[in-house]
């Protein structure tokens, strides 16, 4: 399992955000998502970084080559929110609640107040 702690650059972390948004892509496919990108060479140098660095893995499809994220979305997150929760928020769920309702963007319907009410009582209920 790749370190999803170890650092990127925002290079890096710009084309692991291109490569979760489509699932796969060849490097110029990650061109094209990218905002001012850098030269062929330079995706392919990115892409070869971030395959030694453990963070996606690639296939052969003809003469190119396919990227994908070596952890999928749902367990990169988990380790993203995780680092965040612990660095920021001395590991508490509620600091973090609260910072989320103290944006100034946020705005939440009723429907969604009563889910995450409901979420927030079960995690109560089951220990969490």
């Amino acid at each position: 399992m790749p370190d999803t702690r170890q650092l990127l650059s925002r290079r890096e972390r710009e084309v692991m955000d291109v490569l979760y948004r489509r699932g796969e892509a060849t490097v110029t496919e990650v061109m094209e998502d990218l905002k001012e990108p850098p030269t062929y060479s330079a995706v392919r140098s990115i892409l070869r970084i971030l395959k030694e660095k453990g963070q996606i893995i690639h296939r052969a499809d003809g003469p190119r080559y396919v990227y994908a994220p070596a952890v999928g979305l749902d367990r990169a997150r988990k380790a993203a929110l995780d680092h965040v929760v612990n660095t920021f928020f001395d590991g508490s769920a509620e600091q973090v609640l609260a910072a989320l309702l103290d944006r100034s963007d946020l705005d939440l319907n009723d429907a969604q107040i009563r889910r995450l009410t409901k979420a927030i009582r079960q995690a109560g209920e089951e220990g969490r």
